[in-house]
């Protein structure tokens, strides 16, 4: 968004923005028309598919809590989508705000007490440079959650669910390389990710007493033990 405001000419190339309509910055994915091209990670799309994980896990789930950066304007399209999909599944969504580092904490300390059956955290920058204490709190408060981004695996985090971010910005680099060649960026589609990973860590899932059912572990690119 900042670069958007910054300039109408030099040419930006997104690398796995979660959706680029939903938030002004092209009003069309085959032509940009503008400035600016490059990849869609389909965050908002996936919201839906990491609430039907966590009914996987938990088949009784009747609570969920999302934590979120509401000054995001992703959150926002992204509730546009989820909120249907628990409605479908009858399922009560509460959200979280967390727009600062000391504010994670708190609304950490605030779904502890909540007591949610299961947890969504919201695909943000952010919330990802405190991956750690967001993971490592939600297993010691025993509140099963699916992560966004593959980074949290590796601090614990018991479900992620989303696009292969490395694909996504070795195929952005490809599009620096034409538009230095020439190309404008007008001219370049924006890409919707097609790669998706499931990782499941049965080690936090132990820590927490949780069995993942065998069917979802199937599903799983990679599961860590």
């Amino acid at each position: 968004m900042a670069a958007k405001q910054a300039t109408s000419s030099i040419p930006v190339v997104m690398g796995a923005l979660g959706d680029p309509i939903s938030v002004g910055i092209v009003s069309n994915l085959a032509r940009p028309n503008g400035n600016i091209t490059g990849f869609a990670a389909q965050n908002v799309d996936l919201e839906g598919k990491r609430l039907e994980l966590l009914k996987d896990l938990l088949p009784h789930l009747s609570r969920v809590a999302m934590l979120a950066n509401a000054a995001n304007p992703m959150v926002d399209a992204s509730l546009r989508s989820l909120r249907p999909a628990a409605e479908q599944l009858r399922i009560k969504l509460e959200i979280f705000d967390a727009r600062t580092g000391a504010e994670i904490k708190t609304a950490l300390q605030r779904l502890n007490d909540a007591r949610p059956d299961g947890v969504l955290v919201a695909p943000d920058l952010l919330l990802l440079t405190q991956r750690r204490e967001i993971a490592e709190a939600l297993t010691k408060y025993s509140l099963p959650a699916v992560y966004p981004f593959r980074e949290y695996a590796g601090v614990g985090g018991l479900m992620i669910h989303g696009a292969n971010l490395g694909i996504l910005f070795e195929r952005a680099a490809g599009y620096v390389d034409r538009i230095l060649k020439g190309a404008k960026p007008a001219d370049l589609p924006v890409q919707l990710a097609t790669e998706f990973e499931l990782i499941i860590n049965l080690r936090t899932a132990s820590t927490m007493g949780l069995a993942i059912p065998p069917t979802l572990l199937a599903r799983a690119d990679e599961v860590i033990e």
